[in-house]
């Protein structure tokens, strides 16, 4: 009966350890991630997805996720080219392309990224002028992708995409630019009513060609300003007559308008 009782014990013993061999040895990653496999600490190569195997006690494996990162850079305060003071955010979108170079070339992949992006961050807003800040956005995004991404290429890591979120400017800032932008469309509005007055004249020496041809063309033009007034229903009319009226008048019935005098 000892004996029986001393096999069991030794057979649940080495199916115990038969188990733990078997999952230290079994291992399963999903397949956005890959394993990276270090054999008594050089490095093997990544691995899966999938099942597969490692020497227990001799491998080691480190997960590496291969899905896009969302990074978000908090807000940076800077002086721009043209010196104003800015608070700027941003939001960074990153994957790992190497495994192997993300957990070999650096510590920490994901906070060294984001040290990155803040540093070329304000470095960015330092070289650009707040009007290119404002307008020529996507030029910025582009120009901070571009750094960033050359800076992360050795460690195995793809920077896709780079967005400046918002801007925040001073108070004093604000008032300026709705100063110059109020100033602006008054300017334009001046411009445009200056060059309604000029085609004006022109019309209007145009017409005064027209009416010097033909003389009675004045007197129409009269009769309709009064008409024009009379509708307004003034209680008073003042309308000036000139000489060409009772001129052309004169011509209707066929006398001189000016005499000749007698001679002596």
């Amino acid at each position: 009966m000892a004996a029986l009782v001393n096999f069991l014990t030794t057979a649940g013993v080495i199916i115990l350890a038969v188990l733990a061999l078997a999952s230290a040895a079994i291992k399963i990653v999903q397949e956005y991630e890959r394993g990276v496999i270090f054999r008594l600490g050089r490095l093997v190569g990544p691995k899966g997805p999938g099942l597969f195997f490692i020497i227990p006690f001799i491998d080691r494996m480190v997960k590496i996720d291969l899905r896009v990162i969302t990074l978000d850079i908090p807000s940076q305060e800077a002086i721009t080219k043209d010196n104003v003071t800015v608070k700027v955010n941003a939001v960074a979108y990153f994957r790992v392309i190497d495994p192997s170079r993300a957990v070999v070339a650096i510590e920490d992949y994901r906070r060294a990224t984001w040290q990155i992006s803040q540093t070329s961050l304000r470095s960015v807003l330092g070289q650009s002028d707040l009007d290119e800040l404002l307008i020529h956005r996507d030029e910025i995004n582009q120009k901070l992708q571009k750094i960033i991404d050359e800076q992360t290429e050795p460690w195995g890591i793809k920077v896709s995409i780079v967005e400046v979120k918002d801007v925040e400017l001073p108070d004093s800032m604000k008032r300026a630019m709705a100063r110059q932008a109020e100033a602006e469309r008054e300017k334009r509005a001046k411009i445009i009513h200056a060059e309604g007055e000029f085609v004006a004249s022109e019309q209007l020496k145009n017409a005064a060609k027209v009416i010097g041809v033909e003389p009675a063309a004045i007197q129409l033009r009269y009769l309709q300003t009064l008409t024009e007034i009379a509708v307004e229903k003034n209680s008073t009319i003042i309308f000036p007559v000139p000489i060409e009226f009772f001129k052309a008048f004169a011509g209707l019935l066929g006398a001189e308008p000016n005499p000749p005098a007698e001679e002596a």
